[in-house]
Formats: C-alpha cells, structure tokens, sequence
C-alpha cells in the first residue's frame, strides 16, 4: 500500500493539520497525525480516531502492522523541535 493513500485517508477522514505516514515495506506504517482534535482525548480514544478510517485496510491485509503518535499542533511543535526537524 501506498503511504500517500493514508494520509489522504486520513486527511478525507479526520481533522488533521498534518499527517505523515512512513513505511520500509508497504505493508508495516507509522503514522503522526497533527490536529487539535487530539486536545481533549484519551490516549485510547486518539488511537481509536486515527485507527478507525484505517480499519478496512487493517482487515484486507494491505496494512498488516501501524503505529500511531498522535500530536496537537502545540505538542507537534515542541516533539520537532526536540527531533531537530
């Protein structure tokens, strides 16, 4: 699978400033997903948001391992910085 069709997945899905999906292999992602609807979730709800519009490629094998880190733009901020990006 292709990681540009997960983000535009989710960008469709979900209300994200940013979204990246990384892969080595098409088939295991890690996804960061950037939006102030993080702001007032759960650790467990964030991952159910980004995980939900994600499912049917989960089901049909296309996406058979993902990772997901979650952001506010404010906490995306301050991880870049730390990253040096």
């Amino acid at each position: 699978m292709d990681k540009k069709e997960i983000e535009e997945k989710l960008k469709q899905s979900l209300n994200l400033d940013e979204v990246y999906a990384i892969t080595d292999d098409g088939s295991h992602f890690q996804v960061i997903a950037v939006g102030d609807m993080f702001a007032d979730l759960s650790r467990v709800k964030k991952q159910q948001a980004v995980y939900a519009p994600l499912s049917p490629y989960i089901a049909d094998n296309r996406i058979h391992a993902l990772s997901i880190k979650t952001y506010t733009p404010a906490e995306w901020q301050r991880e870049r910085k730390l990253l040096g990006l």
